[in-house]
């Protein structure tokens, strides 16, 4: 699919990851084009899946969230079906904000967001390594973000 996206197309997705609320006129205008077109374009790109959605960055300090931590989870085992159980259950965690399954030592690493500190452990020991197919977890916590750019280098 990339191949069909021209210079217009990607100037229109580099500005719309610097800002999604940019209104389709002030889209236009950054990227050279009229409205209407400008605006078929953005459509096509949500239609083919270039333009997952639109979000607010929110600040999580700011809203109550003074943890951020890793938690790195290896399995006992890792067949499909397990995988996928593992897998429904992170989804259902609202603690859990990213999920990567890994190759190497660790099956999966999970960024986690917490109140305070005695959440992040009752999530940690209540819930993620009473999971029945959970070997192990080690956490790390985040003490300052060196870094935080979305999306990708366009």
């Amino acid at each position: 699919m990339r191949a069909r996206l021209d210079a217009t197309d990607w100037r229109i997705l580099k500005e719309l990851q610097a800002d999604g609320r940019l209104t389709n006129v002030a889209l236009a205008a950054r990227v050279g084009l009229s409205p209407p077109p400008c605006l078929r374009r953005v459509q096509a790109l949500e239609q083919a899946g270039f333009i997952r959605g639109y979000h607010a960055d929110l600040d999580a300090r700011l809203a109550g969230f003074e943890v951020e931590a890793f938690a790195m989870v290896t399995l006992r085992q890792q067949d499909d079906a397990e995988l996928r159980a593992f897998e429904n259950q992170i989804l259902k965690w609202p603690l859990v904000r990213e999920a990567h399954m890994l190759s190497g030592e660790i099956d999966y690493v999970l960024k986690c967001v917490a109140r305070d500190l005695p959440s992040f452990q009752d999530f940690i020991l209540g819930e993620l390594t009473a999971w029945p197919n959970v070997a192990s977890v080690k956490t790390t916590l985040v003490l300052r973000r060196a870094k935080r750019e979305p999306g990708i280098p366009l």
